[in-house]
């Protein structure tokens, strides 16, 4: 199989519905090559490696960040795309950009920030990613946003309200008449899946919130987990960790693999329009997807809800919703560039939330430091 051939149902840039602001085709790139590219050297990207995924990044340095989430995202769906015949550009571009809109301080950021929005729509952090790409990048004099093509940004807006999908028109059409995205966006979809259940195993382990003995208890774990014990007896628990880890990657890989392609089999698409119009393929087994879910489910009970972690879940909710707060009542407190973007902004509370989405853990921090403790300037 020629890695670089592309099968008829694959997304291809010459068939793209293009960019909301014509541009001239590349020369040396495709499309989606130049919207990868472009994401990579947004600063919505770079301030990824200070975003927290589960621990925030002041608790230790080999603790994943949403950069480098995105970045095993990325290498998963890139290789399963090769296997899939799918459009390997196009899958890293979304893959790198799925997370441009996260808070700091993770989900409890989110939630936070999202309750302080209540009366004013709400706050979503997939949406929040469009709207980065869309609007808030302004590193170009033609436009603001990245400009990226329909297809990419359809992959980035993973699920919406009708009422959103209505405003969003054509890129939000899908969700009004029940269709689907391209195979390149469902797999960056679950390739997320495979890189954040097993890299919170393992920051889960290292932080020493959770232990080897009860993830014996998931039959995906204690199942790789035997596996490496009877070939490799002996070598030191972290490195059977990693082992394990990587033989959970690899399984769960090869069932989407597998799977996905009896789907496609089935369904025999021939354009990415009849992928459109057909049910999700992009899928585990029946059996690994309850595997994948009891995983899931573990971690949400012993690692994302142990008391640490929600001490510190505690601090980041009250640091989002004080920053909102005094900013929402006294504008005069934003830096100089922001509060003239807030002046200029019909919706002052949106902005703010802007504001406060695009901050790194330790940026917020500083900022609440700033604002509430009477020592610091």
């Amino acid at each position: 199989m020629n890695p670089y051939h592309l099968a008829p149902y694959a997304a291809k840039s010459s068939e793209s519905h293009g960019r909301v602001y014509d541009e001239p085709t590349p020369v040396t790139r495709t499309a989606f090559q130049r919207d990868r590219d472009r994401i990579i050297h947004c600063g919505a990207f770079r301030r990824l490696e200070y975003k927290t995924q589960v621990f925030v990044n002041h608790e230790g340095d080999l603790f994943r960040t949403r950069l480098t989430h995105s970045l095993e995202v990325a290498q998963i769906a890139r290789s399963v795309a090769r296997n899939l015949q799918l459009n390997g550009d196009l899958v890293e571009a979304i893959s790198l950009a799925h997370d441009l809109g996260h808070t700091p301080f993770g989900h409890a950021g989110q939630d936070a920030l999202d309750g302080c929005m209540a009366a004013f729509g709400g706050f979503e952090h997939n949406l929040q990613s469009l709207r980065v790409v869309e609007v808030l990048e302004q590193r170009y004099g033609a436009f603001d946003g990245l400009n990226l093509t329909f297809e990419t940004r359809e992959g980035i807006l993973k699920h919406c309200s009708d009422e959103k999908a209505i405003e969003l028109g054509e890129l939000g059409r899908r969700f009004l008449e029940n269709r689907q995205p391209s195979l390149e966006a469902q797999l960056a979809n679950r390739a997320d899946e495979i890189a954040y259940n097993n890299h919170d195993i393992d920051d889960g382990l290292r932080s020493g919130l959770i232990t080897v003995s009860q993830l014996q208890e998931i039959d995906l774990f204690a199942r790789q987990w035997h596996e490496v014990k009877t070939a490799m007896p002996g070598i030191s628990e972290r490195r059977m960790v990693y082992e394990t880890i990587r033989r959970m990657i690899s399984a769960l890989i090869v069932d989407l693999t597998r799977t996905s392609e009896e789907k496609i089999r089935e369904v025999a698409p021939s354009h990415i329009e009849d992928v459109r119009h057909a049910p999700q393929l992009i899928a585990f087994s029946e059996k690994m997807a309850e595997e994948a879910a009891a995983l899931k489910a573990f971690l949400f009970t012993n690692l994302y809800r142990h008391y640490q972690v929600n001490r510190m879940s505690s601090k980041a909710r009250l640091i989002i919703r004080q920053l909102f707060h005094v900013f929402m009542e006294d504008p005069s407190l934003l830096p100089p560039d922001e509060r003239a973007k807030t002046n200029r902004e019909a919706d002052h509370a949106r902005h703010i939330a802007d504001y406060i989405a695009g901050m790194t853990d330790r940026y917020a921090m500083r900022e609440y430091r700033r604002l509430f403790e009477v020592d610091e300037v």
